[in-house]
């Protein structure tokens, strides 16, 4: 068998096992690579050559559902809408917050990769509709900002959905509560012209 076909078995079947234990674990934070390798019967240092290390394995697991998430919430019919920014960019943090609740245990294990080793040079999505939002009123460094605020600030949300709602009674499982918390947050972030 070519190597770089078995290299791509190999990623499968770490991505398919990752998920599988990430499903079995009350504490995704259990789940180590160890017990990664072991279920795909391969040796751990594979999980670091295949994916850099295991945050980026579990990383890689939540964007692959995410990714089948997104396709099924017809995310490309908010994005293509005849609406201001600031409402796409509602429409479509609702639909992303939906996503980290629904795979909470994904998301609890990627929020410190994703707050502390994001590569914040990447523009995030949020970001083209935060300077279409101020229409040139803003720097770009501005609009950067504001769209890391809303993304970091919406992670922190979710890992801490049950602080929210023992501290604010903020309960973000609730659809009309999680849309009136954006709309606070979003008249916070985003001022109008």
């Amino acid at each position: 068998m070519q190597k770089d076909k078995k290299l791509e078995i190999t990623k499968e079947k770490l991505l398919k096992a990752t998920e599988e234990l990430m499903d079995e674990r009350e504490d995704p934070m259990q789940v180590t690579s160890r017990q990664i390798a072991a279920r795909t019967d391969v040796k751990p240092s594979m999980i670091n050559y295949c994916f850099g290390s295991r945050e980026n394995l579990i990383h890689a697991v939540f964007r692959r559902k995410y990714e089948v998430f997104l396709k099924k919430n017809r995310v490309a019919e908010i994005i293509n809408a005849e609406l201001p920014p600031k409402e796409i960019l509602k429409r479509l943090h609702f639909v992303v917050i939906r996503y980290l609740l629904e795979n909470y245990k994904l998301t609890k294990a990627i929020t410190s990769l994703v707050l502390f080793q994001r590569d914040l040079g990447v523009d995030s999505f949020s970001f083209s509709y935060v300077a279409k939002h101020y229409q040139g009123t803003k720097t770009d460094r501005e609009c950067k900002l504001i769209a890391y605020e809303l993304s970091t600030m919406m992670q922190l949300m979710v890992y801490r959905k049950d602080d929210l709602k023992k501290d604010f009674g903020v309960d973000l499982e609730s659809e009309e509560e999680l849309r009136r918390f954006l709309d606070l947050r979003f008249d916070l972030l985003l001022q109008d012209l």
